[in-house]
């Protein structure tokens, strides 16, 4: 049955190469937003514990809020716990490296399964790397619009407690999962390219000649 699979998969995606790329994104990009879900609620609950709840972090001012007064944070984790404070630097960390442990699974997995690039993986890399400090930051500014109201919603306005945390939680990681997915995929059929090998140029000269 696999094998069939496998069989009508290969037709598809020798017929079909940029559909079949988009396909295995979309399947590995769920799979990688899985993964943050369970994640990212299990680091807030470490950190939840510690006083980096009560440790300020806002970084990067640009600007007022929408108050015109008070000054908008692309990184805005004022201390304190949901929905009151911002989370503190427990929560920015939970974030990062769930975001962090995501990003590198995808990287490996996109390279060799999607894309199946044979070009230099440090030059991928360094793109890579840049393309995710753009999108965080990209990502951070956003949540300072949809954050609060957000864990407001769930956890006081549907007085639902630490159970609308962690819904909450999953709403935010979805957000930037979506973000995250729109953005990488151009970026990676740049960064993640597959040049011909030599079995590949003799068999193309073959068939020419035929």
């Amino acid at each position: 049955m696999f094998s069939k699979i496998r069989e009508a998969w290969g037709r598809f995606e020798a017929r079909h190469q940029g559909r079949a790329q988009f396909i295995m994104f979309f399947l590995l990009s769920n799979g990688v937003t899985a993964l943050q879900l369970i994640l990212m609620p299990a680091f807030r609950g470490i950190f939840n514990g510690t006083s980096l709840v009560e440790t300020n972090f806002q970084a990067f001012p640009v600007g007022t809020g929408a108050d015109g007064v008070s000054p908008f944070f692309i990184f805005d984790y004022a201390a304190g716990a949901l929905p009151h404070g911002g989370g503190g630097l427990a929560y920015f960390l939970a974030v990062q490296i769930t975001l962090l442990i995501a990003q590198v699974i995808n990287f490996f997995a996109q390279r060799n399964v999607t894309f199946k690039s044979n070009t230099s993986m440090g030059k991928a890399a360094f793109w890579y790397v840049i393309a995710y400090i753009l999108i965080t930051f990209a990502a951070g500014a956003l949540q300072g619009f949809y954050k609060a109201p957000i864990y407001e919603l769930f956890m006081e306005t549907w007085n639902m407690g630490s159970t609308g945390g962690t819904i909450a939680d999953i709403i935010t990681m979805v957000i930037n999962s979506a973000l995250s997915f729109w953005i990488f995929f151009p970026i990676f059929k740049i960064i993640f390219k597959r040049v011909p090998e030599d079995e590949d140029v003799a068999a193309a000269q073959v068939a020419g000649t035929d």
